[in-house]
């Protein structure tokens, strides 16, 4: 009985340490001034999530996980897209920022004026929210 507890508890140790040295690699972005999840199955029921710490195992509570974002300091833009293997297919300018749509190696996509969109990137001054497949809720 004994044997059976400590092999247990050594294959728990195991997991839970092989689960935290692979998580991070499951967000879309490096964890920025905070990391929000959009869950649903479209625009229209998305339900927003926004985290402080640990966004990777947050991520592991949550279902229908459909999008994510994070918002950046002293964002530059060229850098971000080399990370992410984003390239820039259209832009809209407003009255403080720029939004781009990207395609990049990133997992969501939309269809957006009969583009594949997986990236967007709001730009406003030398900070930025960047998201998978695009900003939910506004920015």
């Amino acid at each position: 009985m004994q044997l059976a507890r400590l092999l247990f508890l050594t294959i728990s140790a195991v997991f839970v340490l092989a689960a935290v040295a692979f998580l991070p690699q499951n967000l879309c972005f490096d964890s920025g001034n905070a990391y929000t999840f959009y869950c649903g199955t479209s625009s229209a029921d998305c339900k927003v999530v926004t985290v402080q710490n640990f966004a990777s195992l947050q991520k592991l509570c949550l279902k229908d996980v459909c999008g994510e974002s994070t918002d950046y300091d002293n964002f530059d833009l060229e850098s971000f897209l080399e990370s992410v293997g984003g390239k820039v297919v259209f832009k809209e300018e407003f009255s403080d920022g720029v939004n781009y749509y990207c395609t990049a190696n990133l997992p969501y996509s939309v269809t957006l004026y009969n583009h594949t969109i997986n990236l967007h990137v709001a730009v406003r001054g030398d900070t930025a929210r960047v998201a998978s497949p695009i900003i939910f809720g506004g920015y």
